[in-house]
């Protein structure tokens, strides 16, 4: 029996000469790639501009890993979260936060994550694998669709925020967003995309490097080291000196300013010492600062903070010239909303 090969690990130069190895025209493979990523082909049958021995010989050698949405939750408020299941059994979170004015994927890139945050749900998975280029795409496609049934509308934003550190899969995620941004994809403008990271200095400097057009947002919560320690420990690796270094580099590289994510818990990163620390580091290259609801994950260590808090930081933080948004979080009652997305029922 012919094992079957992954067919969307192949290039377009490779289905190509695979067609032609075959006794088949080149074109037929820029046929197949069409159907895999611009149409989104889930089996060959559906790709109806090839013959029918054809596809049966596609089936037999190859085999289309497609996502399945296995559970989908709508929120009150018309955020809904996807269970998705992989061709491995394994499952992921996926969210679309539909607003008036646009619609936003929220995707995830690995199966749980490599790191320990201790605030997030997700961390309490551990990372069990890498997500492959066309599972984070899948999840794109999936949204955009249930944009389009709910919102009667197409996706217009994509945060890489779910499930996973973005950076410790780099290369899967760099060839998913060039699917998702490619003419012969989902044609989306990477203006439109936001990496998050909790902060890998190297790989915050190689993507730097690698000159993308997409933003690039880092997951903060405190600009002092030993607080930032207690609460997301492998800042111990990577202390805020060496990511700031990393973010110097990447604004002299690309001129794109960074975007800090920054949720307020009270006792923890509430005080004036926290606000200020934060100002002197938001000087250290052009940036914006999201404040964010925190959400809980059923945690005595970690509430929000109060109000009056959270006007202390955006008082001071405007009052320093820097641009400040305060997020309120959607999805919260299907556990959808930033933080909490750890495959619950």
């Amino acid at each position: 029996m012919i094992k079957k090969r992954d067919i969307r690990s192949y290039t377009k130069e490779e289905l190509r000469n695979f067609f032609e190895e075959n006794g088949e025209k080149a074109f037929r493979g820029n046929q197949v790639y069409e159907w895999l990523w611009k149409k989104g082909a889930h089996t060959f049958d559906e790709m109806t501009n090839l013959s029918k021995s054809t596809r049966v010989f596609m089936d037999e050698h190859f085999t289309i890993n497609h996502i399945k949405v296995d559970h989908m939750q709508r929120s009150n408020d018309g955020t809904i979260k996807n269970a998705v299941k992989l061709h491995d059994g394994l499952v992921v979170e996926s969210v679309m936060i539909p607003t008036p004015t646009r619609t936003t994927a929220c995707v995830s890139s690995q199966v749980g994550c490599s790191l320990n945050c201790e605030f997030c749900a997700t961390a309490r998975l551990k990372r069990m694998r890498n997500l492959n280029p066309d599972e984070i795409y899948d999840q794109v496609v999936a949204i955009d669709k249930q944009s389009r049934i709910y919102n009667n509308r197409p996706l217009s934003n994509i945060v890489f925020m779910g499930m996973g550190e973005p950076l410790m899969n780099y290369n899967n995620v760099l060839k998913a967003i060039e699917k998702i941004t490619g003419d012969e994809g989902l044609g989306m403008s990477p203006k439109r995309i936001t990496l998050s990271t909790s902060g890998v200095p190297k790989m915050i400097k190689k993507l730097a490097d690698d000159q993308p057009k997409f933003n690039l947002a880092l997951s903060l919560h405190s600009a002092i080291d030993e607080k930032r320690t207690q609460i997301m420990p492998f800042n111990e690796q990577f202390p805020l000196e060496d990511i700031a270094d990393s973010l110097k580099y990447w604004y002299n590289k690309t001129g794109t300013k960074v975007t800090y994510e920054y949720v307020v818990w009270k006792g923890i990163n509430d005080q004036k010492e926290d606000v200020d620390a934060l100002v002197d580091y938001c000087k250290i290259i052009p940036c914006k600062v999201n404040i964010i609801e925190y959400n809980s994950i059923d945690d005595p260590r970690f509430e929000q903070a109060s109000q009056q808090a959270l006007n202390l930081y955006e008082r001071t933080l405007e009052a320093n010239g820097i641009v400040v948004n305060v997020r309120r979080s959607r999805g919260k009652d299907i556990d959808a909303a930033c933080g909490q997305l750890a495959n619950k029922p």
